[in-house]
């Protein structure tokens, strides 16, 4: 897949001390970026300078072609993913989802095969880096999921 930075949507979900970073130098790479976390406050700043708010995780994955997430604890992951308004249930088909949580290998395992059956692809991507290495773009990416 190639991202085309006019026509392709990226969804992030989870504006903390990393997502909040890792968006912005999204945005500053030029892509549009839908943003959701629990608190909106927390996203005010991105949506200052040109992220769009969504309400809903369903929403974020309604329009984007590209899900990114960045939440707290597996428990979290799970029902942004797996539950009843989740990103499964709602996300086109054909869109990327990318967990950059810290989690579970099985729970992983278990979205990127509920995904697949969906007409979705799933990719477990863990960082390294800290907060640091978030806002400056410098963080390594241990990618999983199928080479597609």
């Amino acid at each position: 897949m190639s991202l085309c930075k006019e026509n392709t949507i990226i969804g992030f979900i989870g504006i903390g001390v990393m997502g909040k970073s890792m968006t912005a130098n999204l945005m500053k790479a030029g892509y549009q970026v839908i943003v959701y976390n629990r608190t909106k406050a927390k996203a005010q700043e991105l949506i200052e300078r040109g992220a769009i708010w969504k309400d809903t995780v369903a929403e974020v994955a309604r329009e984007a072609d590209v899900i990114i997430t960045m939440v707290g604890y597996p428990k979290d992951v799970e029902e942004v993913y797996l539950g009843e308004n989740g990103i499964i249930q709602n996300a086109k088909s054909g869109a990327y989802l990318v967990d950059m949580t810290t989690s579970r290998p099985k729970l992983a395992k278990k979205i990127y095969e509920v995904a697949k059956a969906k007409g979705l692809y799933a990719l477990d991507a863990p960082v390294s880096g800290g907060d640091v290495g978030a806002r400056e773009a410098r963080l390594s990416i241990m990618v999983g999921g199928d080479r597609k």
